[in-house]
């Protein structure tokens, strides 16, 4: 029988969202004491915030902006509420772009993931996550310390090194990225070293294939995989059903159109947008820059929260075309000015050694000249000439695409 990490994780859907929205208010409020929170969200009014439709008039930091934003204000942009004292560690990820860690327990959530793929207390974990600059090494080392479990601090590299390890302390469990652990078991097996002890996997930072995943099992390991970021920490696991991640209990999670605000239907593919309870770093609509799709239903292992697709790709396509930028948000635009069309795609590409610019527009019912005052929007907006192409309903692939730059690769 599946056992879970507290109740929350199988709570009625209803009971989940009401609690959420009640204290979504108070994490509001309390995010405005930031000066970056209270210049981004001027206006807001936390008392209303108190479903996904008022959560959703709010707007969207994106992970994209908040470099900038750091930039013109070290180290956070304003955006903590408390000083030095409450930061405790503070990372540089790639950008550069800054976090805090605070100093509350398991301040990323990872216990939960770990769990849910397997680790208990008393198990020894060999995290093979990054632990210089960057707070990989430390989502889910502060995970596995919360949940029970102790840990070798083995980092990158060093494969030598990290065998004599694993054969003196023969620890259980693994945490680093997908390939990590088949580089370790690969040299071991050249070099005649066991590494046998590791039973069981949480990955993340990168893609789990499935012939990989299967080789692992192959191994006696069972792996499952997390998506994080080091902004807003665990957003979603796997669990040993593997129907989707699980959304986790401490975030509110939403999918909108890629350049815009505006959350999708389920199961259409967006923009994954969080919201955290955090006090060190509070988040509010945080635009992660990652595509990814809200499935239908709850896991078939109990857990009842919303599940995603999984990783599906970067939302942020702007794409230089002709000597200038085009945004995901003008797509919007032109979609804005003619409400009686649906989904856009803007298809870059290349011929008689120029660029070309068409863009595709699901139409149920296309007027006399909307194709052609659809290029004329494209035209202002854009600032690029292009062609208009109306299609039917439907016939735009569900991936999340509001720029396809085809253009061949330069030689």
């Amino acid at each position: 029988m599946t056992s879970y990490f507290d109740e929350l994780e199988t709570r009625d859907h209803e009971a989940r969202e009401a609690q959420l929205f009640r204290d979504l208010p108070a994490q509001i409020e309390y995010a405005l004491t930031a000066p970056g929170w209270k210049r981004f969200l001027a206006g807001a009014e936390p008392s209303g915030t108190t479903s996904r439709q008022a959560l959703a008039r709010l707007p969207v930091l994106r992970k994209t902006d908040l470099k900038d934003l750091q930039a013109a204000e070290p180290p956070f942009g304003g955006f903590t509420p408390g000083g030095p004292e409450t930061w405790g560690r503070v990372f540089m990820s790639p950008g550069p772009i800054f976090e805090p860690m605070g100093l509350a327990a398991d301040p990323w959530r990872g216990a939960r993931a770990l769990f849910a793929a397997g680790f208990r207390p008393g198990d020894m974990v060999h995290n093979c996550f990054a632990y210089h600059l960057t707070p990989g090494g430390f989502i889910l080392d502060e995970g596995a310390r919360a949940l029970g479990c102790s840990v070798i601090p083995a980092g990158i590299g060093n494969t030598e090194l990290q065998m004599d390890n694993i054969e003196a302390l023969k620890p259980v469990g693994f945490t680093g990225t997908p390939d990590f652990l088949k580089i370790l078991q690969d040299k071991a097996a050249e070099a005649g070293r066991d590494v046998s002890s590791i039973k069981r996997a949480l990955v993340s930072g990168g893609a789990l294939f499935p012939s990989l995943r299967e080789e692992y099992a192959s191994r006696g390991v069972s792996v499952l995989q997390c998506y994080a970021t080091a902004d807003v920490g665990v957003i979603a696991y796997e669990s040993e059903a593997m129907e989707g991640m699980i959304v986790d209990e401490g975030v509110i999670l939403e999918i909108v159109r890629p350049g815009t605000d505006e959350p999708v239907a389920e199961g259409e593919v967006g923009e994954v947008v969080v919201t955290n309870f955090n006090k060190t770093y509070p988040m509010i609509r945080f635009g992660t820059g990652d595509l990814s799709a809200i499935l239908p239903g709850a896991s078939p292992c109990g857990r009842s929260n919303q599940r995603i697709k999984g990783w599906m790709g970067r939302a942020d396509q702007t794409t230089k075309v002709k000597g200038m930028f085009v945004h995901p948000s003008q797509v919007a635009d032109i979609g804005k000015a003619h409400p009686e069309l649906g989904k856009l795609r803007l298809v870059v590409g290349r011929s008689n050694e120029q660029d070309t610019l068409v863009l595709q527009a699901e139409c149920a019912n296309a007027a006399d000249g909307l194709a052609e005052a659809v290029a004329g929007t494209m035209q202002k907006i854009c600032k690029i000439r292009g062609q208009v192409e109306l299609v039917a309903v439907g016939s735009l692939a569900n991936d999340g695409k509001v720029i396809s730059d085809d253009r061949p690769a330069a030689a």
